[in-house]
């Protein structure tokens, strides 16, 4: 597998971006502001991420998916520790990521991955969202939001 930046010309993977995030009108929108990243196996996009600047020296991680059919494998694992590394080639000092409060697979990868968390945002789906989320049974309605200073973990 091999993790690279989305050259200028590819459409970005929506389907996959659209598993992560339901909205296209958000996943457009940040596509604009931040750089797409796909993993590739056997020449086939399998994986997505999206980096975004958004304070200096700060960057925040979106969208994190995996083909369904790929899960279990370590591919988003391996995805967050790129981001991870490549924010800090790139001189961030902080990379910041936000998931549900219902997804309990992501918060548990992005602690794994050295992230802590450092705050609730109350309501961003329900205020955020048109639609309900409902993830392992648990209604989303919560963004749980994590970072990781980037300066104190270098590999």
């Amino acid at each position: 597998m091999i993790i690279r930046p989305l050259g200028s010309g590819e459409e970005p993977p929506m389907e996959l971006l659209l598993l992560a995030d339901p909205s296209r009108d958000i996943v457009e929108g940040y596509l604009g502001r931040g750089k797409c990243y796909v993993a590739e196996e056997d020449g086939a996009v399998i994986g997505v991420y999206v980096l975004i600047p958004t304070r200096p020296e700060m960057v925040e991680l979106v969208n994190v998916a995996v083909e369904e059919s790929r899960h279990g494998r370590g591919i988003g694992k391996q995805l967050v520790l790129h981001a991870v590394r490549t924010a800090r080639e790139e001189g961030a000092w902080t990379i910041e990521v936000g998931t549900g409060n219902s997804s309990v697979a992501q918060l548990a990868l992005y602690q794994k991955c050295g992230f802590r968390i450092t705050g609730v945002d109350r309501d961003f789906f329900i205020r955020h969202y048109p639609m309900e989320i409902v993830e392992n049974g648990i209604p989303c309605r919560d963004m749980i939001r994590l970072s990781q200073d980037l300066h104190n973990n270098a590999e």
